[in-house]
């Protein structure tokens, strides 16, 4: 993370410090720092389809409003004079030690947010050493992405339809093109009313935006044959494809008999939930509410985690996801019992300003403050940060 000569500090001190020594010379940010400065320059910057797609949530939104209050609710009850000057923020999942308890969380569609879409991200996750979780709806195939993180552990997002010898296909090319995990996401097997995407009357896959995994495919493709033949035969084979509202929890086993890599299980938000997918063999879970985009009026997110990780936490692997923007609420999460987190819609309106580069400096900006955050809480690691360090005001 450093241009300058070794000055003995840490990371996001030395970070904090290039960038007010290229402020000296009249170079300061080009992409907005803070979260609301950053989606305002995204809205400038993107269509209205593109940014409503993006921004947009469930219903009256209230629930991505939720996933912001409940983070001012859980406060960092910082500790003094204890020595933090060797400080480590790296986190291990499944045997693979990461230097930072962030991975980059499945957004699909990306090319109508950027031209190189996932491929850009791929390539700032790789210089970061960041895991990139890819979306089944991606804009490149999941190989292209795959080659483009190349050592870089990165994970497929799986959105798990009615056919089964698809879902089969899509597991055994994620393998083959290097992915370390499969993240079954389990809270869309209905479509939510999104009203941005309503009164936009936009729906980016019936342009064939985030198809590139599904028109790629051979199992796919031997179902439609020419996909440019018959458009509305390919939309509903895409359909049958993507969701199915009559899955169980004793189905996943068709999953997890499909592959031996680790399978998390993503949109967990009830202990209950948490126990049956241990029940299930899955390897881990991420409590999500996919931002706010699926279930209008719900809870926020890391009230959620609070409740699963005191039920389950010391029994699975459990990540977190939901209003990821800032260090401090890093530091929350893991003080709650989350393994890592997922940052979203943050780096995705660095894409759209920035490409790459853009996802490399919102997304290093983080690091940084992760950093930061932990020494100025009076902690050293992970297994310092605990509950202990967090009040809740009721």
């Amino acid at each position: 993370m450093s241009e300058l000569p070794n000055t003995g500090l840490s990371g996001g001190m030395q970070y904090q410090l290039q960038i007010y020594v290229k402020g000296m010379q009249q170079i300061k940010p080009q992409i907005p720092v803070s979260f609301d400065e950053l989606e305002k320059k995204a809205k400038e910057a993107l269509s209205p389809e593109a940014f409503g797609y993006v921004a947009g949530s469930a219903g009256s939104e209230i629930t991505t409003e939720n996933n912001t209050a409940v983070f001012n609710r859980w406060q960092i009850v910082p500790r003094m004079l204890g020595d933090v000057s060797a400080r480590d923020v790296s986190t291990e999942l499944f045997g693979v030690k990461l230097p930072f308890p962030v991975l980059l969380a499945p957004i699909g569609v990306l090319s109508i947010v950027h031209p190189d879409a996932e491929l850009a991200v791929a390539r700032a996750a790789k210089d970061l050493h960041v895991p990139q979780i890819v979306s089944t709806v991606s804009s490149q195939t999941l190989e292209a992405i795959g080659e483009a993180n190349g050592d870089n552990p990165h994970w497929f997002q799986l959105y798990w339809g009615r056919n089964k010898e698809f879902t089969r296909s899509l597991i055994h090319r994620a393998e083959k093109a290097g992915y370390s995990a499969i993240v079954v996401t389990l809270d869309t097997r209905i479509f939510a009313w999104r009203e941005r995407d309503i009164a936009n009357a936009y729906l980016p896959f019936l342009y064939n935006e985030g198809l590139a995994n599904y028109l790629s495919d051979p199992v796919f493709l031997e179902a439609i044959g020419d996909p440019a033949a018959d458009r509305m035969k390919t939309l509903l084979y895409f359909a049958h494809c993507f969701s199915n509202p009559s899955s169980a929890w004793e189905n996943l086993s068709e999953i997890r008999e499909s592959t031996r890599l680790p399978v998390l299980v993503k949109g967990i938000q009830h202990p209950d939930d948490a126990r049956m997918a241990i029940d299930q063999g899955m390897d881990g879970i991420i409590v999500s509410n996919h931002g706010g985009r699926q279930m209008d009026g719900a809870i926020g997110a890391l009230d959620t985690l609070a409740g699963i990780t005191k039920a389950v936490g010391h029994k699975t692997t459990v990540l977190f996801d939901s209003g990821i923007r800032r260090g401090a609420d890093v530091f929350k999460a893991m003080a709650l019992g989350a393994k890592a987190v997922l940052l979203g819609r943050p780096y995705v309106y660095g894409l759209a300003l920035g490409g790459e580069n853009g996802v490399k400096e919102v997304t290093g900006n983080l690091l940084a403050d992760i950093d930061l955050c932990l020494g100025l809480a009076g902690c050293n690691s992970w297994q310092e940060a605990t509950r202990e360090h967090l009040h809740r005001v009721v």
